[in-house]
């Protein structure tokens, strides 16, 4: 028989216990961070705590509770001091300002001060709208490796619904990426009931099209995004690009199909040259989207429309680069249909195909600080893959029952140690199996 690392569970309580796909431990490795949303998948944003779990103990602790009727959840950890990020919906939710993917924010609160929380974006929904600041909902907020920055995706609220404005017709409302450059204030004028100030000065760095140009690098959406190394990556002639997000980009074929691919965006290595807009304003206008600044560069990677079946594939997954930024790791199906784990340079080339397996991988995935292995969910198990070799190690007993480890999060920590997971477990004291947190040694 083989031999299986010994999988501990952390939570029992009876409610969910979420964790988002990266980023969800301490830098010393000590807690996760999770919310409490009620559906096994997150797909309602009924949470009301973001709270933590202390790994050696199970010790739980509360670092934000909403009030007047907010959601919250979608919570990542800074990788450099005790902050946490995370989506906080509207309060006292109305019927034209309810919780959408245009009417949320980015809130950060210190573990040292619990329940206090600071307005991450600002938001201006009235033209002329305040540079630095969005005008609609921000979503899955991830640090950067030094804790400066933090990546989002967006959508835009003043755009939100087809047709066209008092100022003629209006481009469309897509799904962008954006970052926020922190302790950068951003003050808003209160004219706008929804309007509020924060503490980063936010701006959108992909650049979409309504209706790309079938065959053309043109996209229609930008998502799932990652940080590119630790420090950026090594360019062709050797110097470094020491920030830059990969993401999901959707393109149209020529067939008139719509496509996902890698794509990458190279940002200035000062931040604050990102408040340097460009013949587009960064706020954008009432009638057009929000503009990237100037000295940001969008490229697309991989090419697959030839391959039998193109596109990025399998579970909703976030690209995922090596801490040296040399590889991008992503999801494509293999000639027979097996979802298989590839990585792509951030230079472009062909992609390179990591595993050949029988199964397919079934959850998003990270990889190990040592930039050698990339944890992933696989056939009911929680495994390691060699990137070099291809193999897969499995480090729990297969589950092929509805309390399999779950495809949302399978997150390595900071020291190596231990990947964190989910499995839908009964609860103590519930009716129906809750979402429960899990680790796993790696050796």
């Amino acid at each position: 028989m083989p031999e299986f690392n010994s999988s501990r569970q952390l939570t029992s309580a009876p409610h969910g216990h979420l964790l988002t796909n990266v980023a969800c431990w301490s830098p010393d490795s000590r807690w996760l961070v999770y919310d409490t949303r009620s559906a096994q998948d997150g797909s309602v944003f009924d949470g009301s705590r973001i709270e933590r779990v202390e790994v050696e103990t199970g010790r739980v602790e509360v670092l934000y509770e909403s009030r007047h009727a907010a959601g919250c959840g979608v919570v990542t950890a800074s990788p450099v001091d005790d902050r946490v990020v995370f989506i906080l919906g509207p309060e006292r939710p109305t019927a034209d300002w309810s919780y959408a993917p245009c009417r949320r924010q980015g809130v950060v609160v210190r573990a040292g001060r619990p329940g206090v929380a600071e307005p991450l974006d600002a938001r201006d929904l009235v033209d002329p709208f305040t540079p630095g600041g969005l005008r609609g909902g921000s979503h899955v907020h991830v640090f950067s490796p030094d804790g400066r920055l933090v990546s989002f995706t967006y959508e835009d609220a003043v755009l939100d619904g087809a047709g066209a404005g008092a100022g003629g017709p209006r481009q469309q409302n897509l799904r962008g990426v954006g970052v926020s450059v922190c302790d950068w204030p951003v003050v808003v004028p209160p004219r706008h009931p929804r309007n509020h100030s924060g503490m980063a000065f936010s701006v959108l760095v992909t650049r979409l099209v309504d209706d790309p140009q079938p065959g053309s690098d043109g996209i229609m959406k930008a998502c799932e995004e990652g940080w590119v190394g630790q420090q950026g990556y090594l360019r062709r002639d050797g110097s470094r690009q020491r920030r830059a997000l990969a993401f999901q980009g959707r393109v149209v074929t020529t067939a008139g199909l719509p496509l996902d691919e890698v794509f990458i965006v190279d940002l200035p290595d000062d931040p604050r040259l990102l408040e340097r807009a460009g013949a587009e304003p960064l706020a954008g206008t009432a009638t057009t989207r929000p503009a990237p600044p100037v000295g940001v560069t969008q490229r697309r990677l991989t090419f697959t429309t030839d391959r039998l079946h193109p596109g990025i594939q399998g579970p909703r997954h976030w690209l995922r680069s090596s801490p040296d930024g040399s590889q991008i790791a992503f999801l494509l199906r293999d000639d027979a249909g097996v979802v298989q784990l590839f990585t792509v340079s951030p230079l472009g080339g062909e992609p390179v195909q990591v595993t050949r397996n029988p199964f397919g991988i079934a959850s998003s995935f990270t990889w190990t600080p040592d930039g050698r292995r990339i944890a992933c969910v696989a056939d009911g198990s929680v495994c390691l893959v060699d990137v070099a070799t291809g193999q897969t190690l499995r480090l729990t007993e297969p589950v092929r029952d509805t309390t399999a480890p779950r495809p949302e999060a399978c997150v390595v920590s900071p020291d190596g140690r231990h990947v964190a997971s989910m499995r839908a477990m009964p609860s103590v004291g519930g009716d129906r199996e809750q979402t429960q947190l899990f680790v796993v040694a790696t050796a």
